[in-house]
């Protein structure tokens, strides 16, 4: 699946830090393992039937300043993400709007593509569809039947059997043990599972917290021919498998919102795992969710702010990336109206500022590295917001590094190239 051009980044003088990052598997803050200076991430994309809200945006946004900071460390980055484009909620949205699913998913990547390119986002190297994987897929859900680490359920409304993983089994004699990413109690974990996408209550499971691998063809929905039958995949085999053909294994970082936690991440690491004998990545790191009009954003919901929307009437992409860098990455938070404003004014306050020739200008150079710093200390931004207003309201001795230090940390454009 192609990307998206990359945006510009300037290189920097000296040397960049290397970032200290939250591993939620942990609880603590740590540096990840970076074999040979080539950091490996993997974040989970779109299910394309409703893109881009400002809380996608959000996340995508922590691993592209996560990427910058690696790379003016002098760190080589390798970035992977998928495309959800067959999933439940997809064929769901296409059928009440009479829309074929492939047509509404083809549409809604496009409009994405546009949103992170326009958004100034660095692309991932390898951007890949679970449909272009189906067969990859379906082979590893075979070999973890194989392992021991799957059986089938009994469907109703199927000609076969739907397949699960065997957690019990898995735990007993993989290295992954339930709890491994997500550090929750068994009843958060039922309640999550409910909420997110799983089916405890299912008859037939072996545990109730037991994930699909396999979904046997039903009537009226999409199924592919396989080693396990027809049907398609579940959610995180898709991810194990994406994940593990494009980067290896215990790649740097597995990335995306707070609500992939569990059970999503908990399950990729699961099924990689098994299959492979190898942990999936050394650090999982986690984006706050975006609430909108006092609930988190959600579809379902309808309370979305879509950043093609904002870029069509008018907005910066600059200053839509600064409205959302004056949140901490992890922070839960709320988008107001007047969010944009605000950071429409502290761009424009900004700009105004590389022009300000004052008594006693600050030290670009000092500017660049606290800019370092507090990037480094678990990508604190609006410690890096407030050190540029400070210093450009004072104005500086050298605006161009500071206007490249801007658009190379943070993506956002002081000047305008001719």
């Amino acid at each position: 699946m192609r990307t998206w051009t990359p945006p510009v980044i300037p290189d920097l003088p000296g040397d960049g830090i290397v970032p200290k990052l939250y591993n939620t598997a942990t609880e603590r803050l740590e540096y990840p393992a970076i074999p040979d200076d080539r950091a490996l991430l993997y974040v989970c994309g779109i299910t394309p039937y409703d893109a881009t809200h400002l809380g996608h945006a959000f996340t995508y946004l922590t691993f592209d300043l996560m990427q910058r900071a690696w790379r003016d460390a002098g760190i080589d980055t390798v970035y992977a993400q998928n495309i959800t484009d067959i999933d439940d909620p997809l064929l769901e949205r296409a059928a009440d709007t009479g829309v074929d699913w492939r047509t509404l998913a083809d549409e809604q990547i496009g409009l994405f593509r546009s949103d992170m390119h326009r958004m100034g986002m660095i692309p991932p190297e390898h951007y890949v569809a679970v449909t272009e994987q189906i067969d990859d897929i379906a082979s590893a859900v075979a070999q973890l039947r194989e392992l021991g680490f799957a059986y089938p359920v009994p469907t109703d409304d199927a000609a076969g059997h739907d397949l699960y993983f065997d957690i019990d089994a898995a735990q007993a004699t993989s290295q992954w043990r339930l709890g491994d990413v997500a550090p929750y109690d068994r009843d958060v974990m039922l309640r999550l599972s409910a909420e997110r996408g799983g089916d405890p209550g299912r008859p037939g499971k072996r545990n109730p917290l037991d994930p699909l691998l396999w979904r046997a063809a039903r009537e009226g929905e999409p199924s592919w021919e396989s080693v396990v039958g027809a049907g398609r995949p579940g959610w995180h085999i898709e991810c194990s498998v994406i994940a593990t053909g494009a980067l290896g294994g215990a790649f740097t970082v597995q990335g995306g919102g707070s609500d992939l936690v569990f059970p999503h991440h908990e399950f990729t690491a699961a099924h990689a795992t098994a299959i492979s004998g190898t942990p999936l990545a050394h650090a999982y790191c986690h984006a706050g969710l975006v609430s909108y009009q006092g609930h988190k954003m959600s579809k379902s919901r309808g309370n979305l702010v879509f950043v093609s929307r904002l870029l069509n009437s008018g907005a910066d992409p600059s200053a839509i990336r600064l409205g959302l860098l004056a949140h901490h990455y992890r922070s839960e938070w709320e988008w107001l109206d007047s969010d944009l404003e605000v950071a429409e004014r502290r761009l424009a306050g900004w700009r105004d500022g590389l022009a300000r020739h004052g008594d006693d200008p600050a030290s670009a150079a000092q500017v660049l590295q606290q800019l370092r710093s507090a990037l480094a200390n678990d990508l604190d931004t609006p410690v890096m917001l407030a050190t540029l207003d400070a210093a450009l309201d004072r104005g500086v001795d050298d605006p161009g590094l500071v206007a490249a230090a801007v658009a190379a940390l943070l993506g956002v454009v002081l000047v305008e190239e001719d």
